[in-house]
């Protein structure tokens, strides 16, 4: 056996090695998520009265979420562990699967449950800040963590568009802010130049955030549905230049390689 071929073959063993420490590591993150959202289920469904639907409809979504989990990590954490990071993400998504079995629910009945979703969703969007910063403190950051935050957050933020035109805060336009996102990649499957790398920029993200927040607050049962209906308006409008920025970026990357970020 040739020095290169075997140096190729302790590199594979190497990575058979992390991804089997990282695949236990988050089984045992994944179940102990999984108890959680079932208590957490359990105990909603009985103070609210919504019912075993409610209980069934949540860990429904967090199996279907934790299956795409375990299938992202195989393929892109390089790492022996899950990391502290992904944990943090992980919290975050179980929390969604919580909310979106809302979907349904009679919540406009139940205003003190409105108030719990909204304390709830920003307690959800506040651990947004802490993941990313985690995974590079721990050394642990990895192309599946960076995938694990941002499907993360278009998922909630698609919860949040649903919940809020459930309580007729918003029009059925709000859900353009939640599928913009869904429409982007399948856009990619027909125009492959969409999929390229972009380069990092904050502005992406303080429209995420800002989006985010503005969904949460057009729940609250204070704000009245124009006011809500406005504010939402406002902050797809955000969302839609924040793509058009990216879309002819990469449009002229496509036309033109070596184009400045945009």
């Amino acid at each position: 056996m040739s020095p290169t071929t075997g140096s190729a073959a302790v590199r594979r063993h190497t990575g058979d090695v992390r991804s089997l420490g990282a695949g236990r590591d988050a089984a045992r993150d994944l179940a102990a998520a999984a108890a959680l959202v079932a208590l957490a289920a359990v105990a909603v469904a009985h103070l609210a009265g919504f019912g075993a639907g409610y209980v069934a409809k949540s860990l429904a979504v967090y199996a279907v979420g934790a299956a795409l989990i375990r299938r992202g990590l195989t393929l892109h954490h390089p790492h022996s562990r899950f990391g502290a990071g992904n944990r943090v993400t992980l919290s975050r998504f179980a929390m969604t699967a919580l909310f979106v079995a809302l979907i349904g629910e009679p919540l406009a009945q139940r205003e003190w449950m409105v108030w719990a979703l909204v304390v709830a969703a920003t307690l959800t969007a506040l651990l947004d800040a802490a993941d990313g910063a985690l995974a590079r403190r721990s050394g642990l950051a990895s192309e599946f963590g960076a995938r694990f935050d941002m499907e993360t957050d278009a998922w909630f933020t698609l919860v949040l568009c649903t919940l809020v035109l459930q309580l007729e805060k918003a029009g059925g336009w709000v859900l353009v802010s939640g599928l913009m996102r869904y429409v982007f990649v399948a856009a990619a499957l027909v125009w492959p130049w969409l999929g390229a790398p972009l380069p990092a920029k904050r502005r992406r993200q303080a429209v995420c955030v800002t989006q985010i927040t503005v969904l949460i607050v057009c729940l609250g049962p204070i704000i009245p549905a124009a006011a809500s209906a406005v504010l939402a308006a406002l902050g797809l409008a955000a969302l839609v230049l924040s793509f058009a920025i990216d879309v002819r970026w990469l449009r002229r990357a496509h036309s033109n390689p070596g184009s400045s970020s945009p």
